[in-house]
């Protein structure tokens, strides 16, 4: 599920041909061929350079970068993904566990991420790209020279032309008919380049995704120590906020009945009491936002659709909510997606720029996807201190993860993941 279909989704409906799907499946396969080629040259140069100088240690920084070719190239990959499936991808490496150039290989070299991106390197370079390149080239050589046949005809001067060197135009009525053979045969190879892009897209997802469970504990293991200093954060804000709002107000309201006290009856009086109603105003206003920022008492009564659409309709900008829920999810999971949300929509409303939010959730095969998707500027990350790394830390103990997609210029797209246990019977 997305904010917008990918071409797995698009595929399955009638209004494919007509949409832009078609051109980026053959575009997703065009850059899938050039960046192919780039793999093959760099493997086969550090291979063989590597090779030759390993006999006097020299090669061994050009195997080491063998070793790690994979990386750029999956980073690569995932952009490049976009282009067919807009859903992002988590990151798969950890932090080193040290400063300095070993270290960081020493982390690198013992991930089965790099060994998995090397093996996407390799599968890559040797059989992918000819397989698109085959796919693309017969497409283009068969729609592109029957379009061009009028073209063809007209550079020949009217004569006998050939094309795609298997029959000739004779005369301009033939041309015109090769071109509208190509423009109908166009929505006939885009069906089989969509499939071919829809399953070159899995298998890097495949591929570049860790899903390890090595990868998920060693995980918790750093958040744990994270979601101890968040939790005593939220104590000592908590703490903060009661002694500086509420309890100040319920202060300045005692000093005003006192005074009230004091006066007698008259003009006087009754003005320190208006006072002191607007005191206890503010302090029952501050004190319910207060309550409702430690847990809202609608996600306990009416579950996490109808808190999440309360928060929209609080929203400084305009949030659009989609949700296909069960009746009701665990406690735990609602109250994780629901802060996790708010977060999202906290920082999309502030650093974003944003003129639409859209809240889009769905469960499905036993985990809850819930989206935050904004137009706006992009540019955001989890690393400043916009509270997403909490947000990450505090699903991670749900066994759930945090991915965010955000390149300059936009969309940011937020998406969480949580499983949720029995939701397959549910559903």
């Amino acid at each position: 599920m997305s904010s917008s279909p990918g071409l797995h989704q698009a595929l399955r409906q009638r209004r494919y041909v007509r949409g832009p799907w078609p051109w980026r499946a053959a575009l997703y396969l065009l850059t899938g061929v050039l960046t192919g080629v780039a793999a093959l040259t760099a493997l086969v140069l550090l291979a063989v350079a590597g090779g030759a100088l390993a006999v006097v240690l020299i090669g061994l920084p050009l195997l080491l970068t063998l070793a790690l070719s994979g990386i750029p190239l999956a980073a690569l990959e995932r952009r490049r993904l976009r282009l067919v499936d807009p859903r992002p991808l988590a990151p798969v490496h950890r932090e080193p566990d040290g400063t300095g150039l070993a270290a960081w290989l020493r982390t690198r070299l013992g991930e089965r991420a790099t060994w998995r991106e090397l093996a996407y390197a390799l599968l890559t370079a040797f059989v992918l790209w000819p397989l698109e390149a085959v796919a693309v080239g017969t497409a283009l050589a068969v729609c592109g020279g029957l379009i061009a046949a009028p073209v063809v005809l007209a550079a020949s001067g009217g004569e006998e032309a050939r094309v795609l060197k298997l029959w000739l135009v004779h005369s301009y009525p033939s041309a015109c008919a090769a071109l509208l053979a190509g423009l109908v045969l166009l929505p006939v190879f885009a069906y089989p380049l969509g499939v071919l892009a829809a399953g070159r897209a899995s298998l890097t997802r495949a591929l570049l995704t860790d899903s390890g469970d090595g990868a998920r504990l060693r995980e918790l293991d750093r958040s744990r120590s994270r979601i101890v200093d968040a939790f005593e954060a939220e104590r000592r804000r908590i703490e903060r906020d009661l002694h500086d709002g509420a309890q100040q107000r319920l202060v300045a309201l005692s000093m005003t009945l006192g005074l009230a006290r004091l006066e007698g009856p008259g003009e006087p009086l009754a003005g320190l009491l208006a006072k002191a109603h607007d005191e206890a105003d503010t302090a029952l206003v501050e004190i319910r936002e207060l309550i409702r920022g430690i847990h809202p008492q609608i996600l306990t009564d009416r579950g996490l659709g109808a808190a999440l659409e309360d928060v929209a309709d609080r929203s400084v900008v305009p949030v659009d909510v989609d949700l296909e829920l069960p009746e009701r999810l665990p406690q735990a999971v609602e109250s994780g997606v629901y802060f996790a949300v708010c977060e999202a929509l906290a920082n999309a409303a502030k650093h974003s720029g944003a003129a639409l939010i859209r809240v889009t959730g769905r469960v499905a095969r036993g985990r809850l996807a819930v989206e935050v998707a904004d137009d706006g500027r992009g540019g955001a990350s989890a690393g400043d201190g916009t509270g997403l790394q909490g947000v990450a830390d505090r699903l991670s103990v749900l066994d759930g993860r945090l991915v965010l997609s955000s390149p300059p210029g936009g969309p940011t797209v937020f998406r969480l993941e949580v499983p949720v246990p029995g939701a397959s019977e549910r559903r």
